[in-house]
């Protein structure tokens, strides 16, 4: 028996079983709940309870990333989505019709990240039509980052379920 063979024999190789997938998701989504629309969410905590400077330092650099989303998003917009609509697509018929588990585990990411996304966007024009700042501003980006552990929430158990789903699926009848 060569070492390759020894290694992959240890560390299970699939998508469900393996801890990296996991601590991915559970990063990911931590990450996505810190970080609404790029201002980390610490900032909205300390321009709420400080002011002052804090707050003018918070809608500062929202309205930066708010200018720089909706740049994006008004020149190559339809260009992205037509990129991740085929991606999303393509993971869905691999997974789907080939049962490519990886496919599975790669949509189970993207696709909740990309409502995220597009609420991003839609929560970033509101936020340029309405001026925002001050408590309006704290209240968006506090509503921003409640839709998205909901999102997370969502994502992180349907995923739990279908993992467990495939794992006893492949445990059970071995392949």
């Amino acid at each position: 028996m060569d070492w390759y063979s020894s290694i992959f024999e240890l560390i299970d190789m699939r998508s469900f079983s393996n801890l990296w997938y996991w601590i991915a998701l559970a990063t990911l989504w931590s990450t996505a709940s810190h970080w609404v629309l790029g201002v980390p969410y610490d900032m909205v905590l300390r321009a709420r309870r400080v002011g002052g400077q804090a707050e003018t330092d918070l809608e500062d650099i929202t309205r930066v990333n708010v200018n720089r989303l909706l740049y994006i998003g008004r020149v190559s917009g339809l260009w992205i989505l037509a990129m991740v609509s085929f991606v999303l697509s393509g993971l869905l018929v691999l997974a789907i019709w080939y049962r490519v588990e990886f496919a599975q585990a790669m949509f189970l990411l993207a696709f909740p990240m990309t409502i995220v996304g597009a609420l991003s966007l839609s929560t970033a024009k509101l936020i340029e039509s309405e001026g925002g700042t001050g408590d309006l501003l704290q209240k968006r980006l506090g509503r921003q980052r409640l839709y998205t552990q909901m999102i997370g929430t969502v994502s992180i158990f349907v995923t739990a379920v279908w993992g467990m789903y495939q794992n006893i699926t492949i445990g059970v009848l071995g392949g």
